[in-house]
C-alpha cells in the first residue's frame, strides 16, 4: 500500500501551475476555486482539464453553471491565490475583475485566461476529472507564473531569467550545470 504522505511528498517534486477556476451562475452569484492540477487535454478539439477534490464546496456550484473560465495566476497573484483558496462565503467581496467573453469572472492581470463549457466530469478517486471544451482564451504579455512546488509558492522568474543560458542535465548526478 502506498503511504498517503510520502505520495504528496513525492509528487510533490513536480512543480504545478497555480489557477483559479470562476464561474457565475444566472443569479450572479460569483464562485471561483484555486487549482494546481491544470492541463491541456487536446488541440483538436481544444480541450483542458482540472481535478477539484470532492471535498470542494466551490465546484458543485461551478459544475452547476456548465462553464468555468481558467485564470492561470502570476507570481505576483499569491494574495488572490490565498483569497480564493479560503472557504469564505464571498471570495469575491470588495474585488474589483473583468468579464470573459462569456461573462464569466476574469481576475485582473491574470496571466492568461481560458473560457470553456463543460465538457463532461468524470469520478477519479478522490477528485473529479473536469473536462471542459475550449471557447476563447487570450494571454498577456510579460510576468512569470505562480507555482506551487515542494508544498509551497514559488516566483518562476528563476526560469525565465535563465531561458537563454544553455543547461544540460549530466546523466548521473541530475544537477544543472551552464554549458
Amino acid at each position: 500500500m502506498i503511504d498517503p504522505k510520502h505520495f504528496r511528498t513525492v509528487l510533490g517534486a513536480y512543480p504545478t501551475g497555480v489557477c483559479v477556476i470562476t464561474s457565475v451562475d444566472a443569479a450572479g452569484l460569483r464562485t471561483g476555486l484555486v487549482v494546481g492540477s491544470f492541463t491541456s487535454i487536446s488541440l483538436d478539439p481544444p480541450l483542458v482539464g482540472f481535478f477539484p477534490d470532492k471535498r470542494s464546496g466551490s465546484w458543485p456550484r461551478i459544475a452547476a453553471t456548465g462553464r468555468f473560465c481558467v485564470n492561470v495566476l502570476g507570481a505576483d497573484q499569491l494574495d488572490l491565490c490565498r483569497r480564493f483558496a479560503s472557504r469564505a462565503d464571498d471570495k469575491f467581496a470588495e474585488l474589483a475583475h473583468g468579464h470573459s467573453p462569456a461573462g464569466l469572472p476574469l481576475l485582473d492581470n491574470a496571466l492568461a485566461w481560458i473560457d470553456c463549457r463543460i465538457e463532461r466530469v468524470e469520478d477519479i478517486g478522490d477528485h473529479w476529472l473536469v473536462v471542459g471544451a475550449v471557447e476563447a482564451l487570450d494571454s498577456r504579455a510579460g510576468g512569470t507564473p505562480l507555482l506551487f512546488f515542494r508544498g509551497q509558492y514559488h516566483d518562476a522568474v528563476e526560469i525565465a531569467q535563465g531561458c537563454n543560458e544553455k543547461r544540460e542535465i549530466t546523466p548521473f548526478s541530475h544537477e544543472l550545470r551552464g554549458g
